[in-house]
C-alpha cells in the first residue's frame, strides 16, 4: 500500500508513526513553516519534524491551486491518501487521484462537530463521551461516509490536553484498522445523517472570554475545554488573566456581584462568585507573569478580595 500522508500538528504524529512502520509512505504533506511569536525563529510542524527524522519526502504547498503540486501527487501514483489534522481543503482533482480514495481521522463522533475544534467543543458543551471517526474525504467539509468510529468516556478530570492525547492514539489505532479493511475490500462505510450535523468554527479571541454571569458548571466546562489552548481568560484592571484550571464550589455569596473575588482558600485558590454558586481558580496566569497555582496567586498578592473579574 503506497500512501501519501497529510497532517500538521502533534495530533497527527502517532498516525504517521504507525503507518510508517507498516506501509510505504511515499511523501508527507504539511503546512508551511511559521515564525514564532517574535518572528525570529521558524517553527516546524510536529509532522515535519517526524518526517525529517525518518527521511520522508516533504511537500509544503501554499495551496492546491498550484497545478504542479497536483501533478506531483498524480506522478507518485498513491494507492491511498491519509489526512490527519492537515488544515487544508483538498480539491476534487486531488480527491480523484488515489486508487482507494482519501480517508481522514476526525476527532469527534461524526456527524457531530464537523469542523475545526471538535475536542474543545465536546468538553465545553459538557458531553459525556467523545471519540474518533475514520471517514472518506469529499469536497464538502467532514461530510464523507464513515468507515469506523470509536468512543471514549469524558471524565470530570479531562481537559483539552488529556482528551486530545487520548484521541490521537485512538485515531492512530483505528486508522490502521480502517486501512486493513480497505486493503481486504471489506469496508462498509456508512453515510452520515445530515439531520444530526453540527459544526464547530475556529475560535476567536472573544469566544475565550469568561462570562461570570454564567453558571459554575458552564464556566468549569469552558475552562477545561480550553486548557491549555486556546485558553479561557478574564480581565482584571484592564489586564488579561488567563485561567487554566477551576473547580466548582457549592457555596453561594448572595450579596456579591458575579465575577467578584469573594474568598481565598488557603492552599487551593481564589473563589469567584458566579450566577448560581462560585468557582475556585486553581491555576492562572496574570498578564506578563508565569502560570501560577491558586496558592501562588494568593501568596503573590496578584488579586485581592473585592476585585471584580470581568
Amino acid at each position: 500500500m503506497r500512501i501519501i500522508f497529510m497532517g500538521t500538528p502533534e495530533f497527527a504524529v502517532p498516525s504517521l508513526e504507525k503507518l510508517n512502520k507498516k506501509f510505504e509512505i511515499i511523501s508527507v504533506f504539511t503546512k508551511v513553516d511559521k515564525p514564532n511569536a517574535r518572528g525570529k525563529k521558524v517553527n516546524y510542524s510536529a509532522v515535519k519534524n517526524y518526517a525529517l527524522s525518518n527521511n520522508l519526502k516533504i511537500y509544503q504547498p501554499e495551496s492546491f491551486k498550484d497545478k504542479d503540486i497536483i501533478e506531483a501527487i498524480r506522478k507518485q501514483s498513491p494507492d491511498l491518501i491519509v489526512v490527519v489534522a492537515y488544515g487544508k481543503i483538498l480539491p476534487k482533482e486531488v480527491i480523484d487521484i488515489p486508487k482507494y480514495g482519501i480517508i481522514n481521522v476526525h476527532s469527534s463522533l461524526l456527524p457531530k462537530y464537523r469542523g475545526a475544534a471538535p475536542i474543545n467543543a465536546a468538553l465545553i458543551n459538557g458531553d459525556k463521551k467523545s471519540g474518533v471517526s475514520i471517514m472518506y474525504v469529499e469536497e464538502k467539509l467532514d461530510a464523507g461516509a464513515v468507515i469506523l468510529q470509536k468512543e471514549t468516556e469524558i471524565s470530570e478530570e479531562d481537559t483539552f490536553l488529556s482528551l486530545h492525547d487520548r484521541l490521537k492514539n485512538m485515531g492512530a489505532d483505528l486508522l490502521e484498522e480502517a486501512i486493513e479493511l480497505i486493503k481486504s475490500g471489506k469496508v462498509k462505510a456508512k453515510k452520515q445523517d445530515e439531520d444530526l450535523v453540527t459544526f464547530v468554527k475556529p475560535f476567536k479571541k472573544e469566544d475565550c472570554h469568561i462570562d461570570w454571569n454564567n453558571k459554575s458548571r458552564d464556566i468549569f466546562n469552558m475552562v477545561r475545554g480550553m486548557n491549555p489552548v486556546p485558553t479561557a481568560f478574564s480581565y482584571i484592571d484592564n489586564k488579561i488573566l488567563k485561567i487554566y484550571s477551576v473547580k466548582i464550589s457549592e457555596k453561594t455569596y448572595p450579596e456579591a456581584k458575579c465575577g467578584e473575588i469573594v474568598d481565598f482558600l488557603k492552599g487551593r485558590g481564589i473563589v469567584v462568585k458566579t450566577v448560581d454558586s462560585s468557582i475556585i481558580i486553581e491555576s492562572a496566569k496574570p498578564e506578563s507573569k508565569k502560570q501560577l497555582s491558586g496558592a501562588e496567586l494568593i501568596n503573590g498578592n496578584f488579586l485581592k478580595k473585592g476585585d471584580i473579574l470581568c
